[in-house]
């Protein structure tokens, strides 16, 4: 896969046809350079040759051996002992230690389904990612993050409004299939959020720079990014993105800090000329 060249068309079409656990672990080289994806592409294949067999019967039984298989069997689950760990937005990591987020759950069953004949897909629910096993008009929610466990429509809001805060109603658009560019989206916003919160700017700009390649005119990405590269006294860099910001949101209620920053950091890159 050329990661690049997948980013940009998913720029272009978030809907287009990608498969999203090999650009998770396309993009979790930036993190692990030597990753060894086709051993882990095997682990899904593994996976899959091992719960295939057993997949029949009723929707929602294949569905119940497919979440019995891989959350109680395999042993994945959510990380709610440490939550804002790194690791668990890399798909590689969750594979290896069975611990991670909503998001990488949902895409390691949606893999793992996939080449068992069974199509599990994302719903990007507010505040909290699930999943459904899909057929024709049926659909079986369940969650990934808590043992894989299975919803119904109650239960599945009532977990969202825990997660925002705010009541919420759960309608047939909010069942459809997350689009790729979406999960991979959300995902790595996931992972800016946790660099940003722990302070590793580095990293963090590293993957903003992969958000615009998704999102390129997003100028709350090119603020972050502006910022982030302040913090790692990178000010040349920053200005360009400082200035995109100001300039596609410049009544953004942090504009005059921004404006500031900016300053800041033409002031320092002056100071070398």
């Amino acid at each position: 896969m050329d990661l690049d060249r997948t980013l940009a068309l998913l720029a272009l079409d978030p809907a287009h046809p990608v498969d999203v656990a090999l650009v998770a672990l396309h993009l979790a080289r930036d993190e692990y350079p030597d990753l060894d994806i086709p051993a882990y592409v095997s682990q899904f294949e593994a996976y899959a040759d091992a719960i295939a067999p057993r997949l029949s019967g009723s929707l929602a039984l294949r569905a119940a051996t497919f979440t019995h298989f891989l959350f109680v069997e395999e042993g994945f689950r959510g990380n709610h002992d440490d939550y804002y760990d790194p690791r668990n937005s890399y798909l590689n990591e969750v594979l290896d230690r069975k611990r991670g987020l909503p998001i990488t759950l949902a895409i390691l069953a949606a893999a793992i389904g996939e080449r068992a004949g069974l199509t599990v897909q994302g719903i990007a629910l507010p505040g909290h990612f699930m999943a459904i096993v899909a057929e024709e008009d049926e659909a079986i929610i369940f969650d990934p993050f808590h043992a894989g466990r299975t919803l119904d429509i109650d239960e599945a809001e009532r977990v969202v409004t825990t997660a925002t805060g705010q009541p919420f109603t759960l309608t047939s658009n909010d069942l459809r299939a997350a689009e790729p560019g979406t999960i991979v989206t959300r995902m790595l916003n996931n992972l800016k959020g946790v660099y940003l919160k722990q302070g590793e700017f580095r990293r963090a700009a590293r993957v903003i720079r992969r958000l615009l390649q998704l999102r390129p005119n997003d100028p709350l990405q090119h603020r972050d990014l502006g910022v982030s590269l302040i913090q790692c006294q990178e000010p040349g860099p920053a200005i360009d993105h400082l200035h995109f910001y100001l300039e596609h949101a410049p009544a953004a209620i942090d504009a005059g800090t921004v404006s500031d920053v900016l300053k800041q950091a033409k002031t320092e890159v002056a100071k070398w000329n």
